[in-house]
């Protein structure tokens, strides 16, 4: 029996084009959340146990079938062949505001990129990455903006709990202290190249009198 229960399973997460949360896989099957659960995670263990090119992993609330990580080099070949689709660097960097400071108006994100990113958040909601998920309470009632379930299908994520924490990416104290030393002698180097090159003008100005002068000392 939980063999073609399996089966059932693995049926219907293949036909499907997004992640089937574990409720509704309950529901088709007649079976207790926690066994389809259970039935999914012993799948998983036989594909990779099986060394097969795909897993069936929990992402975005839901089940899924997915290209094993290790295949990537060949997915990539075959999907991105002749294509343009990667994000830029200023959508990524879009992206990655939204996905911590959510939810987020679209002036708060310029107020922290410090430019303007109306074309980036266009390029961000159609692809389907970002959306409208309140209103601010405020004067205006702008747009507030967050991720969305194709964001953590694309990340490979559950849930935003999943996110990779910011404290792992701010340097130490000691890197910090090192890069505030580094600009301070950098910035110091640069005064003193400024103080050299007006010196050096001012004696190419003053070159041509002490000439004049010696000139006249000499006919005199």
């Amino acid at each position: 029996m939980s063999a073609d229960n399996k089966r059932a399973l693995e049926a219907i997460i293949m036909v499907a084009d997004t992640p089937v949360p574990t409720e509704m896989l309950s529901q088709l099957t007649s079976l207790a959340a926690d066994r389809v659960d259970a039935l999914l995670a012993e799948l998983a263990s036989e594909y990779t146990g099986e060394h097969r090119g795909f897993q069936l992993v929990r992402v975005a609330g839901g089940w899924r079938y997915q290209s094993h990580p290790d295949q990537a080099p060949y997915i990539e070949q075959f999907v991105l062949e002749g294509q343009s689709a990667k994000l830029s660097a200023a959508a990524l960097e879009t992206l990655a505001i939204v996905a911590y400071k959510q939810p987020i108006s679209r002036a708060q994100i310029a107020s922290i990129r410090g430019v303007g990113v109306d074309s980036v958040v266009r390029t961000l909601e159609q692809r389907g990455y970002i959306g409208e998920v309140a209103r601010d309470p405020g004067p205006g009632q702008a747009v507030m903006f967050g991720t969305t379930p194709e964001f953590l299908m694309k990340m490979g994520l559950d849930s935003l709990s999943q996110l990779p924490s910011i404290a792992d990416f701010v340097p130490g104290a000691d890197v910090v202290e090192a890069l505030e030393i580094g600009l301070r002698v950098d910035s110091a180097e640069a005064e003193l190249r400024v103080a050299e090159e007006a010196l050096a003008e001012g004696m190419q100005s003053v070159r041509p009198s002490l000439g004049d002068l010696l000139d006249g000392d000499g006919q005199g």
